[in-house]
């Protein structure tokens, strides 16, 4: 099984990031406005509290970029912000040539855009399709891989659109921030877009970062009182984004070293095992029989978790033991009887190891 995932960055330059989070906040806010709860409410005149319109001027900071929102509706809400900010109505947009995330599906749905697929992985294939699809305004790169066979450097695919046509790119770094060394509004594309949930923070809050131009409509979008991220939540997100990058980091090691240890063929029953960003970095096992259904169900009782909550969210802990992702079973089906993704979230080696050999053998 060829996979390619995303390189995930050391538990040092994750803790330097950690620290850079924390020296963007005292740029933006006063110690004593870091230990409250925040304010509410629409005020003027930004139409939003003070700490929220802090918390994004240091996310905006951190990111080097012009400006930052914060939205309801988690990533997709961002994603589907940050679309109508670039398009309208029945303009053509580029996407990968691979199964569309369900939310995303939904969002272009809504919008009215339609889509023109070119593979990712091919840069001339992007180069020939902008160049046949010359009503194409806009574009939208998933950071994550959509299949398990992706292998696009997403730096290369912003600048190979934006060398064809200087179109507004927005891309999709939801299971990239903090595990990544640069995000999509880095790497030049317009708005990049993400969850704060799977990054430590509260439920239904995304972020979108990058252009000022863009993220000025989404602000005129996102105007009444009960759209507004409140100051508590605001608060929430940055210390979410302070915790992430080591957590992260080291869950990344901890995924390195049950690779390794499947592959040196500690646990029988196990054919085959990789790493993939399916959409987060989680090893992909396949079995050696078609038991995956018993396996996942005898990995509960040993208090594995049984699904994701936000993937990667502040509630997950035990390590995650689940079904392939559903853009990954869109491809092939038959999958849900052969393979299992396995997230450590909290856990370390032996516990993810002792988990899986004991469900396997519970499944005989």
């Amino acid at each position: 099984m060829k996979s390619y995932p995303l390189p995930s960055i050391s538990l040092e330059e994750a803790m330097k990031k950690q620290f850079r989070m924390v020296s963007c906040i005292m740029h933006h806010m006063e110690g004593s406005q870091q230990l409250t709860r925040g304010d509410l409410g629409v005020h003027q005149p930004e139409n939003e509290p003070l700490t929220t319109m802090r918390a994004e001027q240091a996310i905006a900071e951190f990111f080097d970029q012009e400006a930052a929102i914060m939205v309801r509706g988690s990533g997709t809400g961002a994603i589907r912000y940050a679309l109508s900010s670039i398009v309208k109505a029945n303009d053509k947009i580029l996407i990968h040539d691979a199964p569309v995330y369900s939310t995303t599906k939904v969002s272009l749905e809504m919008l009215g855009i339609q889509t023109v697929c070119a593979d990712f992985n091919d840069l001339d294939a992007i180069r020939r399709v902008m160049k046949e699809e010359p009503s194409i305004k806009g574009a939208l790169v998933q950071y994550s891989r959509q299949l398990i066979d992706d292998s696009y450097d997403i730096a290369e695919v912003i600048r190979t659109i934006k060398e064809c046509k200087d179109v507004p790119i927005v891309t999709d770094d939801n299971y990239a921030v903090m595990k990544v060394d640069k995000i999509g509004c880095e790497l030049k594309g317009d708005l990049s877009c993400f969850s704060t949930f799977k990054l430590q923070g509260p439920e239904g809050i995304g972020v979108v970062v990058g252009k000022k131009e863009y993220i000025d409509k989404i602000r005129k979008m996102h105007y009444s009182g009960g759209c507004q991220t409140q100051g508590h939540e605001a608060l929430d997100v940055l210390r979410g984004l302070v915790y992430a990058p080591v957590l992260l980091a080291i869950q990344a090691q901890t995924g390195e070293e049950v690779l390794r240890r499947l592959k040196a063929g500690e646990v029988k029953g196990v054919k085959d095992v990789s790493l993939v960003n399916a959409q987060s970095k989680v090893l992909i096992v396949e079995l050696e029989k078609p038991n995956a259904r018993e396996v996942l169900k005898q990995a509960e009782k040993l208090g594995a978790l049984p699904n994701p909550v936000g993937a990667e969210s502040k509630y997950e802990l035990s390590p995650l033991f689940y079904k392939v992702s559903g853009t990954f079973l869109a491809k092939d089906p038959t999958l849900i009887d052969k393979m299992i993704r396995i997230n450590p979230n909290r856990a370390g080696a032996d516990t993810v190891i002792e988990v899986l050999k004991k469900s396997i053998e519970l499944s005989a």
